[in-house]
């Protein structure tokens, strides 16, 4: 019987646990991966329970969820989605632990418990990236004009972003990003990072765009380009970003980041995907990677990210998604 709980209504754990901090945790393909993978894993008789917190919540909420895992001696530490930014924020004054990536980007997606000291990072910059390799050919970027639009400024965009562009990179970089959000201050913090770690990439932000000014901008992509949607419409909220009449851009590259719900836009890029010439990829890779990670810094097990062992836990988990 899988558990999930509210921000209102939790309940000290019986058994050490690990938390999934998202807004419909019910439905996710974890729940029926997770104990496979810790028989795999050795981690012994642990749990996964879920914390359902509505989109952008108030910070009590975030606050309690916190501040109950440091309090519970069987909290283990928790998984964070949606709720990156926000609970960062809310938090911050909590966390005895910050990573620096996690200081940069105001964001969290590891929570881990050890003797009432909570440590947050930030695993989206290295998961993202490796989801992003598995579907972008070495030298993509490098020597062309293809560019990068991301559909939502949260933090898995920072991250992305942060991934693409640093320095680090050489030449294997995006010629422009663009990067739009309903909200602006979420657009602010994507480029106080862009500009601490690409500042010779050109980044464009838009607020508040309609999916009709969206496909404006889809439209105005060269080849090859990059096309992400981050927003989490199809999954925390039903819809797409963009208009039914959205065109990628021709041997562009389209990732949505959901792997469950409507999936409205992934359906739109499959719809094109052959006239187009578009890799299109949903977020399958992202979701093992973002799990492995932080099980592995909870548990202190080494999970590596690729080989036999991480082909195991994907075959493990591939028998379970619908």
């Amino acid at each position: 019987m899988h558990r999930t709980m509210t921000p209102d209504h939790l309940e000290p754990a019986t058994r050490p646990a690990l938390y999934f901090i998202g807004v419909t945790t019910g439905s996710s393909s974890i729940r029926g991966v997770f104990p496979r993978w810790a028989e795999v894993l050795g981690l012994g008789d642990v749990e996964l329970v879920g914390i359902d917190v509505a989109v952008h919540a108030p910070a009590e909420q975030y606050r309690a969820v916190v501040q109950f895992m440091r309090d519970d001696p069987l909290s283990r530490g928790a998984l964070v989605t949606t709720h990156k930014m926000d609970l960062y924020a809310a938090c911050v004054d909590v966390f005895d632990e910050v990573d620096p990536l996690a200081e940069l980007m105001n964001e969290v997606s590891c929570l881990a418990v050890e003797g009432g000291r909570v440590r947050a990072s930030a695993k989206d910059p290295w998961t993202s990236g490796l989801a992003l390799q598995a579907f972008v050919p070495p030298g993509h970027w490098e020597g062309s004009d293809r560019e990068v639009l991301v559909l939502g400024a949260g933090g898995s965009a920072v991250a992305m972003d942060w991934h693409l562009c640093r320095t680090e990179r050489g030449a294997d970089r995006p010629a422009a990003v663009t990067v739009t959000d309903l909200v602006a201050p979420r657009l602010e913090l994507l480029r106080s990072v862009h500009e601490h770690v690409a500042p010779d990439v050109p980044l464009r932000t838009r607020a508040g765009v309609s999916a009709e000014q969206t496909d404006e901008l889809l439209a105005a992509l060269p080849a090859g380009s990059l096309v992400v949607n981050a927003t989490g419409l199809g999954k925390d909220a039903p819809g797409s970003p963009v208009g039914a009449r959205a065109t990628f851009p021709h041997q562009g590259l389209v990732w949505e980041l959901n792997y469950r719900g409507d999936l409205v836009f992934l359906r739109q890029a499959r719809a094109q995907q052959a006239q187009r010439e578009l890799v299109v990829e949903d977020g399958w890779t992202y979701f093992l990677h973002g799990w492995t990670r932080v099980i592995a810094e909870v548990f202190q097990v080494d999970i590596p990210t690729s080989g036999p062992v991480f082909d195991r836990l994907s075959d493990i988990a591939a028998g379970t998604r619908s």
